[in-house]
Formats: structure tokens, C-alpha cells, sequence
């Protein structure tokens, strides 16, 4: 028996040996020896390249809104572990954590005797969440966000009420697949027989598939731009099949925010229309304006400007490169920049070199992460620096930047959290 958190926490975390292992057989033991708690709540299944976290928190603060009581499961964390697993967006409380951990460890147990393997840090975390939703903490509705793909990712056990696919991008390819229809699959693997899916997918190849699996799964497909539309011209209008919203303010910047909270919108509509949940206009636009993501182009000082977004992989660069032009159109920008070694590297420092003044690459302490130096070397680009170090680099960053300069902190999510921290902590006060 567990009787502190970090005894709990160490052993979940002693799961990551046994890395990623696609397929649901473990996650099914698992569930029946704990007596199917995931059958016991609704859900919304939520999968994609990127945006996931950022329109469950649209979609989230919708519903709490219209005084749902709303579970999420996310991933990864930006400030405590336990915000995987949360409720009206309150994290879990360490003695739940632990409560949590004593229930699955002998269940694990008995499962890594079994043909299928020991199950992995990311399977338990989900046994946990839904034990937590099934049994401890019972919601109105669970947003659950897939760790990897979705055909064979470990949340992919549940029946929802409605699916949403945010977008299909390269990410992950040496388990999902390198095309863009490889990837999609994956993805679509989360669409079930008869459960309407909303998505927001554009590349022909990959909205292939999703067409394709829809229309045999006999599954709705909501897409934005045919079924649901959204338009500003100075003005955000966010059009369903059931409803017009005129004038929608929202916090979260970005083009790409503003195509994540029209499908939460969608799927509110979708929910009030055909499962009678009670959600007034009102609620969508005070939740939407609400709706806030950490580590999602998130402005953590004015004097001086630094921002840190979570872009791990090209096509979140892009959106970056975007964002940031957009918003600071008269600013230098000087990124500090740390990713893992299974990502496209080399494309995303390409984009990164493409509207950066100056580039400093840097390390953090995980176990996949690219050593400074590496980074420095695949990079084609004159005005760039290194340091392994890298509160050693962001206090240098700071303290030489210049008033028409502005720190953007990006790359991996992990180094996100570490960095958020630190400044939060140690550098605003």
C-alpha cells in the first residue's frame, strides 16, 4: 500500500520502462477487474495532430457554464501531474492520487503476468481516470483526450456520445505511420458505429479517410467549412446546422483558435440538439471567452515580452509563425527552443528560421530529449547560439533582450512546464 504521493507518483512513473505499447487487450483487463467503471459515464472522445487540449478547454468551459460538472483527462501536464485528471478544472487531490494508485497496482500486477505484457505508464493513468470518473468522482460528461493516434490508443475503449478530430499533421511517425493517410487512420480509428464525428481536418488525403470511415462506420461527419462554418471580418460568427453565434470573443490567440472553438461549438449544439443538454447561448459565449489553455502562445510577461507555446511539431510551428506575426507584427523575435529526438527536427527549425532574428538551443533534463549541441548542428541558420543549460540560457535570453525583441520559448511540451515554472517562480515576482 502506497501512503505517500511521491511513493504513488514514483511508481507510475517506474511504468515508463515499458514505453508505448499500441493496442487496447491490457486496457480491457484492466477495466474488467475494476468492474467496467467506464461504462458508467458519457463522454466526448477527442483526437488529432494538435489543438486537442485547447478545444476541450473551449468546450469545457462551455458546459461548466451551463453548470455541467465536466472530467477531462489531458495530456501531457504543464504544472502538476495531477491536472491529467481533473474535475471542473480542478486537479486531482493527492490523496486521490494515491487512493487511485493502491487500486490499480495489484490489478497491474496481475496483468503483466498475463500474455499481453506489463501495462504502461500511460495505461494506468487512464485505468485511473476512469476508475476516478466511474467510481470516486462521478461527472455530467468526461472530454477525453487520446495520448497517441486513437485506433490503438488506450482511451479508445469507451462509446461517446460524439468524437471530434481537430487535425491531421506528422507527428509521431514512427508508430502512426508517415503519410498524412497512414496518420489518418489512426486517427479515425476513434469513430464508432453510428456516433456522429466533428472535425476540422482540411488536407484531401487525410479528409479522405475520414469520409471513408464515417460513411462505413454509417458515423455523422460534421466538418467544418461544409456542415459548420466560421468567418471574421473583425467580427468572430461561428455557424452550426441548429444556430448562428454573432460577435464571439476569445482569449486563446490565433486563427487556429478560433477553428478549435468552433468545434467546440459544434459539438455544444450537437449535444443541446440531440441530448437535451441545457446550454444557452449565453454559455457558449461567456465560456469561449473564458477558455484558456497553459503553454498555448501564452504571454507570461510584457516588460519584457515572453511567450511560451507549446509547438512539437512542424505543423504547430507553422500556426506559431502565424500567431506570432500576427500579434507582434513590429517585434524581433528571439526563440529559445528544446524538442524531443523522435520529432521532425529539422522541419520545424526550418520554420522556426523563417521569422526568428536570433535561434539559442537548448536541453532539458528527459530522457528523449536532443542534446543542445545536436540541435545547433542541424541548423542552417547564421544568427544561432547553444547552451546545454537551460536556465542558464533563458536568464542570459532575458537579461539581453532588447526592447523590440521578444522571447518566444517553444518546442517540447515537458520543456514548456519546466520553463513556465521556473520563470513563473524564480523570474516574475
Amino acid at each position: 500500500m502506497f501512503t505517500s504521493y511521491e511513493e504513488a507518483r514514483k511508481w507510475l512513473h517506474s511504468r515508463l520502462t515499458f514505453g508505448v505499447k499500441p493496442g487496447l487487450e491490457r486496457m480491457k483487463i484492466m477495466m474488467e477487474k475494476l468492474g467496467h467503471p467506464e461504462r458508467t459515464v458519457r463522454y466526448i472522445h477527442v483526437a488529432g495532430t494538435n489543438g486537442k487540449g485547447s478545444t476541450i478547454a473551449f468546450l469545457k468551459e462551455i458546459l461548466q457554464e451551463a453548470g455541467f460538472k465536466v472530467g477531462t483527462f489531458t495530456s501531457p501536464y504543464i504544472e502538476t501531474f495531477n491536472e491529467r485528471v481533473s474535475m471542473n478544472g480542478n486537479p486531482i487531490t493527492d490523496e486521490e492520487f494515491i487512493q487511485l494508485a493502491n487500486k490499480l497496482k495489484p490489478i497491474v500486477e496481475e496483468v503483466e503476468k498475463t500474455d499481453f505484457g506489463a501495462p504502461t505508464e500511460f495505461e494506468v493513468i487512464t485505468a485511473m481516470a476512469f476508475y476516478y470518473f466511474g467510481r470516486i468522482n462521478i461527472p455530467d460528461i468526461v472530454l477525453l483526450e487520446t495520448g497517441l493516434g486513437g485506433m490503438y490508443d488506450s482511451t479508445n475503449i469507451i462509446s461517446p456520445l460524439l468524437s471530434i478530430i481537430t487535425n491531421i499533421g506528422h507527428d509521431h511517425e514512427e508508430i502512426l505511420g508517415t503519410t498524412l493517410k497512414e496518420i489518418a487512420a489512426q486517427k479515425a480509428g476513434i469513430i464508432k458505429n453510428g456516433v456522429p464525428v466533428v472535425s476540422a481536418v482540411e488536407q484531401p488525403e487525410a479528409l479522405q479517410v475520414i469520409e471513408e470511415v464515417s460513411k462505413q462506420k454509417k458515423a455523422k461527419h460534421y466538418l467544418l467549412g461544409r456542415e459548420f462554418s466560421m468567418k471574421n471580418d473583425g467580427c468572430l460568427s461561428i455557424q452550426t446546422p441548429f444556430k448562428t453565434y454573432n460577435e464571439l470573443s476569445i482569449s486563446m490567440k490565433g486563427p487556429h483558435q478560433e477553428k478549435n472553438a468552433a468545434l467546440a461549438i459544434m459539438a455544444a449544439d450537437y449535444l443541446k440538439v440531440y441530448y437535451s443538454f441545457i446550454i444557452e447561448e449565453d454559455d457558449i459565449q461567456s465560456g469561449v471567452k473564458k477558455a484558456f489553455w497553459k503553454g498555448r502562445f501564452e504571454e507570461l510577461s510584457t516588460s519584457p515580452t515572453i511567450i511560451i507555446d507549446g509547438a512539437h511539431n512542424p505543423e504547430g510551428v507553422k500556426v506559431l509563425r502565424e500567431t506570432v506575426q500576427s500579434y507582434y507584427p513590429e517585434k524581433n523575435i528571439v526563440v529559445l527552443f528544446s524538442v524531443l529526438q523522435d520529432k521532425k527536427v529539422k522541419e520545424m527549425i526550418q520554420e522556426l528560421s523563417s521569422f526568428a532574428a536570433k535561434i539559442i538551443f537548448t536541453s532539458f533534463s528527459f530522457p528523449r530529449a536532443l542534446r543542445a549541441k545536436e540541435l545547433f548542428d542541424k541548423a542552417e541558420f547564421q544568427n544561432k547560439q547553444y547552451e546545454e543549460n537551460w536556465q542558464q540560457a533563458l536568464t542570459k535570453a532575458i537579461s539581453t533582450l532588447h526592447d523590440d525583441e521578444l522571447l518566444l520559448i517553444t518546442g517540447s511540451l515537458y520543456f514548456i512546464s519546466d520553463v513556465r515554472k521556473y520563470i513563473l517562480e524564480s523570474i516574475i515576482k
